[in-house]
Order: C-alpha cells, then sequence, then structure tokens
C-alpha cells in the first residue's frame, strides 16, 4: 500500500511545480499568448520629449569625404527621424540593415542611429561592407543614452516627431512583414 501511495505523493508536489511553468512560459515565450506581439511592447516615452543626450561621432566615419557627425537631442527636432540603436555584434541588425538602406531613401524623414556598445572598428566596417544609411551615428559606449531611451536591447528603432517627441517605437529588427506597417506609422506623424 505504502508504494502505491508514492508515485502520487510526488504528483502533488510536482503538479504545482508544472503549473506554475506553463504559466511563466506563457507570458514569456512570444507566441503562446494569443494576440501578443513582442515588438509592440508599451514604452513609457511614447509621446514624450526624447531624453537629454549628446553622443559623439563615430570616429572616422565618412560619408562623401566628410565626417559624419554624432548627434544629441537637440538635433532631432524640425523633421521626423527615425532613431535605430544597433551594433555590429548584433544579427538581427545585419538582417534589419538592407530595410534602413530603403528606409533612407525617403527625403520626408532623416534616420539617424545610436552605436550601442560596439568596438568604433567593427561599426565602421559593418557600415563599410553593408553601407551607411544615417546622416549621424551617435556613439553610446557604455549603454547610458540607451537606457534613458528604454532600449530592451538592440535592435530597436523609434520614430521621433518633428517636435522632438518620440512617437513610436519599435522593439526589434524591421523585417519584410512588419517594413509596411512602420512605414504607415510614419506617415500618421504630422509634418512640421
Amino acid at each position: 500500500m505504502a508504494e502505491a501511495t508514492a508515485p502520487r505523493s510526488r504528483l502533488i508536489f510536482i503538479l504545482p511545480l508544472v503549473i506554475f511553468l506553463a504559466i511563466v512560459a506563457g507570458l514569456f515565450i512570444p507566441g503562446l499568448m494569443p494576440g501578443r506581439d513582442p515588438s509592440q511592447l508599451p514604452s513609457a516615452l511614447l509621446n514624450k520629449p526624447v531624453p537629454t543626450f549628446d553622443l559623439a561621432p563615430l570616429e572616422g566615419l565618412t560619408a562623401d569625404g566628410k565626417p559624419v557627425p554624432g548627434f544629441s537631442n537637440e538635433d532631432l527636432k524640425g523633421r521626423i527621424t527615425i532613431v535605430n540603436v544597433w551594433a555590429s555584434w548584433c544579427a538581427p541588425c545585419r538582417q534589419e540593415h538592407p530595410l534602413l538602406m530603403e528606409l533612407a531613401k525617403d527625403p520626408s524623414v532623416r534616420l539617424v542611429g545610436i552605436n550601442q556598445k560596439d568596438d568604433p572598428d567593427n561599426a565602421r566596417r559593418f557600415l563599410g561592407a553593408l553601407g551607411n544609411p544615417f546622416s549621424a551615428v551617435g556613439v553610446d559606449p557604455n549603454g547610458r543614452a540607451s537606457i534613458d531611451w528604454g532600449v530592451y536591447g538592440v535592435p530597436e528603432t523609434f520614430i521621433v516627431g518633428p517636435d522632438g517627441t518620440i512617437r513610436h517605437k519599435h522593439i526589434g529588427p524591421l523585417t519584410p512583414d512588419n517594413l509596411e506597417a512602420f512605414k504607415e506609422r510614419l506617415r500618421q506623424i504630422p509634418r512640421a
């Protein structure tokens, strides 16, 4: 009789653990929760001014023979700006890069990059090999500015309105599947 109750008592202890792990998996694994899109996590900074920052340029990066500048929060006023947070060591950044090159062709927006926690030589090689879509590249060597922007990880892309207000945050890489929705967000931003 004692042998028959041993498996039941183990089941009583294991079952709550299994249920708990299933609930945790449902909260954190994308796709398990119906209608949950991990790129659409809420941001406390939406519809608020961009944080105050001043990022130095990526040394040695040039375009048309001129140094590509860094930028600050003040540079994000006056027109719609796409701010992409990227790094050369980030595989999804490499995958989304052709789409950034496409977005950079739109004369109605400006595209700038925050190079997060990267080796400058690797960052220059990355842009040299894939092309530079950015009109300015600010270096964030310790990730402080990215934290102020509320960045979870690279890549992330923000749309900043002409008034310097964050209008949209896209978490993860831009892909052919989500690019049109991102462009629609751009079209919804009032021009200066």
